[in-house]
This record gives structure tokens, sequence and C-alpha cells, in this order.
């Protein structure tokens, strides 16, 4: 039976079967079938931008999330949504990185960051090495600068899968 989202606190609610299947697979191999479904250029780009993102962010745990809309990771210094600095959002035609805290107290004088919320913004990654851009490192470093909670680097790097929506729109974009 696939999982259900509860009335009350809008969570997804995983079914008996759906949970003895996600505990056989490893948390890694979680995320790897995730990935799998979308095109092999867009899963090949966000892989890309996660080995980055590890990199760069020693002691962040990463938190999971495949969404109805987009497959979410979230790199937080706890196991806290709301605690999460970053996240790589695939979607089907793209991948973004997402700037959760203080995204509008950002300098950008690149002109990159997209958005119009309270809080976050985000960049589109158009190409598999512009996490390395000099201006993309340095909304990272503000970012990480601003954030409320610093990341511990000695804290052993953890991959946590917190939900898997039981309806999810295609991974793949439909043919044109």
């Amino acid at each position: 039976m696939p999982a259900r989202k509860t009335a009350s606190a809008n969570k997804v609610r995983v079914e008996p079967a759906a949970k003895k299947a996600a505990k056989t697979a490893s948390p890694s191999a979680q995320l790897d079938s995730f990935l799998d479904k979308f095109s092999p250029e867009i899963a090949a780009q966000a892989r890309a931008a996660l080995r980055t993102m590890r990199a760069r962010l020693p002691g962040a745990l990463e938190l999971v999330y495949d969404n109805y809309n987009a497959l979410a990771i979230g790199f937080s210094p706890t196991e806290r949504a709301s605690d999460a600095i970053f996240s790589i959002a695939v979607f089907p035609r793209w991948v973004s990185l997402f700037f959760l805290q203080n995204g509008t107290r950002l300098r950008d004088p690149a002109g990159l960051l997209e958005g119009s919320g309270r809080q976050a913004r985000h960049i589109k990654l158009r190409a598999p090495g512009q996490l390395s851009d000099s201006a993309v490192q340095d909304l990272i470093a503000q970012a990480l600068e601003l954030s409320e909670k610093p990341l511990d680097p000695s804290q052993p790097r953890r991959l946590i899968i917190k939900s898997i929506a039981a309806k999810q729109r295609p991974r793949r974009p439909a043919r044109l």
C-alpha cells in the first residue's frame, strides 16, 4: 500500500510495506534510486553538484526529501530541516542550488540569485561546473557566515532519508 498524507500534520505516512523496503536499502542506495528516475543528463548534473557540495561542506548532514515536485537534498548542521543552509533540488529539466537561510541578505553583484520569497533564493545550475565559479563560491561563503548554526567539520557526514512522497510528478520531462 502506498504512503498517504495524514490530515493532521500534512506529513507523509509510510505504510508498512514501504517501511520494510526502505529499511532494506541503505540511504545511499535509496538516493541513487531517486536520482535514477531522472534523465541521465539531469541525474549526472545532480550527482556532480552533490559531490561538489559534499567536498565544500564537511560536517553537513544531508537531509533527503523525495517530494511531489522535486528531489531535495538539504545540507544542515542538524537533523532539523529548518536548520538547513543549502539544498540541491532536482527537477525534471534542471538542478538548482537553494540558499535557504538569509538568501535575501546575500550580496550578489553577478545577479545569479533568483526568487522573490522572504528568505530563500536559488540559482539554476546551467552547467556542470557552475558550483565552482568564484561568484557561486562567494555566495556559499556568505551563506555559511550568516548561518545561525555553523557546520561542525568534525561531525561525520550522514545521509538521512527524511520523507518519500507517495505521489510524485514525473521525474523526466514529457517529449516535445
